[in-house]
């Protein structure tokens, strides 16, 4: 048990730590609202994504889009929910991915993802600061964090390769609208 959980933080380490093998990318924070447009960046300082921000009459949406101007998806504020609840769509219209915010959540930020193939994702942490996780059951696939970066309103997200970059970054962006 002991040496389990050993090996465990050795290979998140392995992905996360200094020099690890995680994607990582540099957004700022209150820039996200709906009307405006932004960039990440990837970890050179390279502008890798766009996310446009429209307004449309029925709800507000984000698309992200390539550094050709590509759609990749896009982000949407369900209207009607109990909970806050944003979609990630493709650009065929195909759902990637649902955000909840948790109903309870006593002493740190909760939320869940429906991935539309593949394993749900639960996000904890201290979402007003940009310091939480992403994880799929015990395993953590992100991480995000403003410590990386001495400039004011910025946060890093650090992506295990195995990830889709696009819906995690998706979800981030989501999360940053709902907060």
């Amino acid at each position: 048990m002991m040496g389990r959980r050993r090996e465990e933080r050795r290979e998140e380490r392995a992905v996360f730590g200094r020099g690890g093998t995680a994607n990582r990318y540099r957004m700022r924070e209150k820039l996200i609202a709906f009307g405006n447009d932004f960039w990440i960046e990837n970890d050179q300082g390279q502008r890798v994504f766009k996310v446009d921000g429209k307004m449309l009459r029925v709800r507000d949406t984000l698309f992200f889009e390539d550094a050709q101007g590509r759609e990749l998806c896009k982000i949407q504020q369900r209207l009607v929910a109990v909970r806050d609840t944003m979609t990630i769509e493709g650009p065929n219209g195909e759902r990637l991915a649902t955000l909840r915010k948790a109903l309870i959540a006593p002493l740190r930020d909760r939320w869940t993802v429906k991935i539309g193939d593949g394993p749900d994702l639960n996000i904890q942490g201290n979402i007003l600061n940009f310091e939480y996780e992403i994880g799929e059951g015990s395993r953590k696939v992100a991480q995000v964090s403003k410590k990386w970066f001495r400039i004011a309103d910025t946060y890093g997200v650090q992506i295990e390769p195995s990830q889709n970059d696009i819906v995690i970054l998706a979800i981030t962006v989501a999360i940053d609208m709902m907060r």
